[in-house]
Formats: structure tokens, sequence, C-alpha cells
């Protein structure tokens, strides 16, 4: 069988507050709405990619990072590609991520989103 067309549009994050998170990356990352049916959903359009979506979850659970037994493990991460590590960090603090506990690399930062989603800031290989 041959492959058929498929094509990665999106990234879709569970959160209980979708106007609080989508606005959230929208200032971290500087993306335009490109959708907006709030309380529910919103859509942010990346530059020439795959866009972020937000989606309401009235029972979601942030992950727990690094997860133990019995605690909500992470499911994905965002890898967020900075050319200078201290100001991406202070600039994904400002727009209110918090610095994770762990920290597993030394070129890269793993902050906790407002939901409490991972992401990651890392520096281009040398």
């Amino acid at each position: 069988m041959d492959r058929p067309s498929l094509t990665l549009t999106g990234i879709v994050l569970d959160t209980d507050d979708v106007e609080m998170l989508s606005e959230f990356y929208r200032r971290l990352l500087g993306w335009e709405l490109d959708q907006d049916e709030l309380p529910d959903w919103r859509k942010l359009r990346a530059p020439g990619g795959a866009g972020l979506s937000f989606q309401l979850d009235e029972r979601y659970r942030p992950p727990v990072w690094p997860a133990g037994d019995d605690q909500t493990p992470m499911q994905l991460h965002l890898d967020i590609l900075v050319t200078e590590m201290a100001p991406a960090v202070a600039w994904a603090q400002e727009c209110g991520a918090a610095l994770a506990d762990f920290q597993p690399q030394d070129d890269v930062r793993v902050l906790l989103d407002p939901s409490g989603h991972p992401f990651c800031l890392y520096l281009p290989e040398t």
C-alpha cells in the first residue's frame, strides 16, 4: 500500500483555561491568533509551520516532571530553539513559565507553562 498524503498541521494542548494558556504561548512565541472559539478552543498560527492549539478539558490534570509512581506523566513536550539561554529563560518566566526543579542537561532548560505542560528551551548544536 502506498502512503497516503498526511500533513501534520498542529499540536493540541489540553488545559482547563484555554484563554490563559493560548495567551501565554502567543506572547512567548509572538504568533498570531488564527482561530478563536472561546472558551473551548483557540489556535495560534506559526509562520511557515504547524500551529499550536488549545482545547478545554475541564478535568485536566497537569503532568508531573519528572513523574513518579501514580503521578500523571508528561505525554509530550515542545522543543523551542533559542540563540541565548539566559534571556530566553528570563522571557519565558516573564510570560508566566516556571523553571522546572529537575534539569537533565546543561544546554537545555525545562520550564513549565501556566497549565503545567513541560517545554524545553535548547541551544543550537555547535
